[in-house]
């Protein structure tokens, strides 16, 4: 394995700090209910290339202020490295997760440059555990470890607790990235739950400038369980139990309807009961009159909708909430002005819809030779029921397009690229314009339309459908993608399009998810076969647990079969999915590597990682698909878009 490059966000808990810990502590009380936190990665955090090592952890890093840390060097043993581990230090939290990694698994050593970081250190944004995430992560992809994120979250967790840190369990939640995310807490069980954003929200971090001693905090809040001897004990355990799950379940629902008016008001609820309920228990440290005095600060309260305190609380940060993105910076130059605080950023944004759509064309057409000599397969023709003949990849486009798409990405052979732009991106003369029918003329017009919404990109050399896929990473960018196949054509069973059906699946779950459809074990060989459990009671939603690249008739049988399909049947991929962009990192680790499979570069082997890293759900949509590449499958496209209408955008 060659170089990684890998980026841990830090993490904000906006809502919900201490009762991670609290929720614990109902494995020795039963009357203490879970405890839950809203928080979501920073736009701030650790920048790092990583490779494997003989023998060592080697590790250096560029603090925050430009100064140097390291190298140092540390034999991959675990006697060793746990004394590193306690030793504290910035560099202790590599070192105890390394620990964890080296007694639970057969590695060898690690290197790890963090050559860049914008994360302030011991301010309640959990660098710390960014840290330890980050040495998870590599340990996890330089060895393949098959660690989902969850397991990294708990080696980090692990090798954090082994150095002087007193880590709560939410910390490790930086591990999901910039979105935000809802983790309830009861006893030793850990939920994770994705939250869906309905608008942008724009937070300003302060960095208070002031000092905080957390383990003072936890040890005197830490006092007040299991069981409560006092009325002081009785009004933490309140709040940290049933007034934070009233606090967190109203934020939810504000940062759901996208409700910044009333997400900042219960931002300043809960710091108001916190100051009430928590604080009189540590108030040594708790009082933060830094925090009060921004928090009170009459000058902002025009130019924002509320705020609060930063992870343990006290005087490390505060959070506000702006009302927009200009009130911000005029609440950080007056809190500049005023008390020479410095502050960053923090964006929540809006849910993505899927805005682009790829499509791999850049085949050879080995199966329709020697027709493809003549002409490109993914131009040959299909006759829909109004008596147009359109290039299959034009039919392919439609349905993207007409399910919400409103940018696709095509991938063809570099030498093809000057004849598709034509296609699409040229105008035709006008003495073959004139000479149209009408209603060919109008669809002359709508044809430019969509060549406004198609990009093409060139696959240098043909190395497999993953290495296609891969082509369009630049393009892609951070956002997830609808991907299609170029030969082949979808028919819904109902007025929706097969894609907007994925789409609209995609919405619902925040996962990436793949088409599938029932298809009789004769034809498996031919298509990637998943296997797994059903998620909803209509079985249309599989949760993926294995998924293998045309397997054979007896692998299948023995591997790939699902509750509920009639004996000879298998879920076979349909040829349309919604992907996270993580898959293209996924990807590009087994091009450096070298990882092919039957020659080539597949996106199978990136879809099992995806699946063992962060789940892969599958669909089986209501439609059929019909392969274009083989000459007796296209005979039989033919004659159904010939014969049935096909379903006209929504």
């Amino acid at each position: 394995m060659t170089e990684l490059e890998l980026f841990v966000p830090g993490r904000v808990c906006l809502f919900g700090e201490h009762s991670d810990w609290a929720g614990s502590y109902s494995r020795f009380n039963k009357d203490i209910p879970p405890g839950r936190v809203i928080l979501t990665g920073t736009n701030q955090g650790i920048f790092a290339r990583v490779k494997p090592h003989p023998d060592s952890l080697v590790m250096r890093s560029v603090l925050p202020d430009g100064t140097q840390a390291g190298p140092i060097s540390i034999p991959m043993e675990t006697r060793g490295l746990l004394k590193e581990a306690e030793k504290g230090g910035f560099f202790s939290y590599c070192a105890g997760v390394a620990y964890e990694i080296a007694t639970h698994y057969h590695v060898k050593g690690l290197e790890i440059d963090c050559y860049r970081m914008d994360l302030p250190i011991k301010k309640g944004l959990s660098s710390s555990a960014a840290i330890c995430v980050l040495a998870a992560r590599a340990f996890n992809k330089i060895y393949d470890l098959k660690m989902t994120v969850r397991g990294e979250m708990e080696i980090a967790y692990r090798g954090e607790i082994a150095t002087p840190s007193r880590c709560g369990r939410m910390d490790q939640g930086c591990a999901y990235g910039s979105v935000p995310i809802q983790m309830t807490f009861n006893g030793d069980q850990i939920s994770v739950q994705e939250l869906h954003v309905g608008a942008d929200f724009h937070y300003l971090i302060v960095d208070l400038h002031g000092a905080k001693d957390t383990v003072r905090i936890l040890q005197d809040l830490n006092s007040c369980y299991p069981f409560p001897s006092d009325d002081k004990d009785r009004r933490v355990q309140e709040y940290l139990g049933p007034i934070n799950l009233d606090i967190v379940r109203e934020a939810r629902q504000a940062i759901t309807d996208g409700d910044a008016k009333t997400l900042g008001s219960v931002m300043t609820r809960a710091q108001k009961l916190f100051d009430e309920h928590v604080a009189p228990a540590c108030p040594t440290e708790l009082t933060s009159p830094k925090l009060h005095q921004v928090l009170e600060c009459g000058a902002i309260q025009p130019f924002i909708h509320g705020g609060k305190g930063v992870g343990s609380q006290g005087d490390g940060c505060a959070q506000l909430l702006c009302r927009g993105p200009e009130e911000r910076k005029t609440v950080e130059e007056l809190l500049n002005r005023e008390f020479g605080m410095t502050c960053f950023n923090l964006d929540i944004s809006r849910d993505k819809v899927i805005r682009k759509a790829v499509i791999p064309a850049a085949g050879f057409g080995t199966r329709m030779f020697p027709a493809s000599l003549a002409a490109k397969k993914e131009l040959f023709p299909i006759i829909t029921p109004d008596g147009i003949a359109k290039p299959i990849i034009l039919m392919i486009l439609e349905e993207a397009i007409n399910s919400g798409i409103e940018q696709v990405c095509v991938i063809v052979r570099k030498d093809d690229i000057a004849f598709f732009e034509s296609f699409l991106h040229e105008p035709m003369p006008i003495e073959h314009y004139n000479r149209l029918p009408q209603h060919l003329k109008r669809y002359a017009q709508y044809l430019q339309g969509i060549g406004k919404q198609v990009t093409f990109v060139a696959q240098e050399t043909q190395e497999g459908f993953g290495h296609a896929v891969n082509c369009a990473r630049d393009w892609v960018g951070n956002e997830p993608f609808l991907l299609m196949l170029g030969d082949h054509l979808y028919r819904s069973d109902t007025g929706q399009h097969c894609a907007a059906q994925l789409l609209e699946k995609y919405t619902e779950t925040r996962s990436s998810i793949l088409s599938v459809h029932r298809t009789p074990e004769h034809l498996i060989g031919h298509f990637g076969t998943v296997a797994g459990e059903w998620i909803d009671a209509e079985r249309t939603m599989l949760s993926v647990e294995e998924i293998a690249e045309k397997p054979t008739v007896d692998y299948a049988r023995n591997n790939l079969r699902v509750e509920g399909l009639p004996e000879g049947e298998y879920l076979c991929v349909f040829g349309e999915y919604v992907l996270k962009p993580e898959v293209f990192g996924i990807i590009g680790d087994h091009i450096r590597a070298g990882e092919r499979q039957a020659g080539e570069f597949q996106l199978t082997t990136a879809l099992d990682r995806l699946r063992k890293e962060q789940g892969l759900l599958a669909y089986a949509v209501k439609g059929r698909r019909f392969d274009t590449g083989e000459p007796n499958a296209y005979l039989e496209t033919l004659r159904e878009f010939g014969n049935k209408p096909v379903v006209q955008k929504e």
